[in-house]
C-alpha cells in the first residue's frame, strides 16, 4: 500500500473520529446542564432548608454545619438532607416510640400485630399509627430527594464525560490535521 493511501486513510478516520467526539462533547454538556439546572430548579421550587446550626441535630452536626441555613439547591445538598438530616429525625421519633431506631416496615408490622392483638393501650397504638405515618412520609421525602442526588450525580458525570470528549476531540483534530500536512511531504513512491 502507498504511504500516501494509508495516510490519507488514517488522517480522514481521525477527522470522522474528531467530529463524533465533538459532537459527543457537546451533547453531554447539554445532559450535563439539563440535569443540573433541573435539579436546582426543582430542588428550589421545593424551598427546603437546612435550619441554622443551632437546630441541627447533634449526631450529623459536624457534617450538616456548611449547610446550616442554606437552602437546598444541589443534589449533595440533598442527599445531606436526606441522610444525615431527615433520617436522623426518623430515628429519633422511631426510638421514642419503639425504645430504637426502626424502619417503616417494622413500624407497620407491629402496628398491625399490635391492632390485631389488641395487646396495647389505644395511646400507644395511636403513637405507633402516628410513628408509621411519619416514617412513610419520611420515607417518601428521602427518596425523592436521593433521586434528585442520583440525577445531580449523573449531571456531574456527563459534565466530566463532555470535557473529556471535547479533549479527545481536539487532540484527535490536530493529529488528523498533523497527518494531512504530512501528505504532502510524503514522496509518491513511497510505500509501507
Amino acid at each position: 500500500m502507498k504511504r500516501r493511501t494509508f495516510d490519507k486513510l488514517v488522517s480522514s478516520v481521525g477527522l470522522g473520529l474528531a467530529a463524533l467526539l465533538l459532537i459527543f462533547a457537546g451533547l453531554l454538556n447539554f445532559g450535563a446542564a439539563f440535569a443540573n439546572d433541573s435539579v436546582q430548579s426543582q430542588l428550589a421550587n421545593q424551598n427546603i432548608a437546612f435550619p441554622v446550626e443551632a437546630g441541627l441535630p447533634s449526631a450529623t452536626k459536624a457534617q450538616l454545619t456548611k449547610w446550616a441555613g442554606k437552602q437546598v439547591t444541589t443534589g449533595e445538598m440533598a442527599r445531606d438532607y436526606s441522610d444525615l438530616f431527615i433520617l436522623e429525625h426518623m430515628n429519633a421519633a422511631a426510638t421514642a416510640v419503639m425504645g430504637k431506631p426502626a424502619t417503616y416496615s417494622e413500624v407497620s408490622t407491629a402496628y398491625m400485630a399490635a391492632q390485631r392483638d389488641g395487646v396495647t393501650t389505644p395511646e400507644q397504638l395511636q403513637k405507633i399509627a402516628d410513628l408509621r405515618e411519619t416514617l412513610f412520609q419520611g420515607n417518601t421525602l428521602r427518596g425523592m430527594l436521593l433521586e434528585a442526588f442520583a440525577f445531580g450525580t449523573l449531571g456531574v458525570i456527563a459534565g466530566y464525560a463532555a470535557i473529556a470528549a471535547l479533549v479527545g476531540g481536539i487532540l484527535f483534530l490536530f493529529l488528523a490535521l498533523a497527518g494531512f500536512r504530512n501528505i504532502r511531504r510524503t514522496p509518491e513512491d513511497a510505500t509501507i
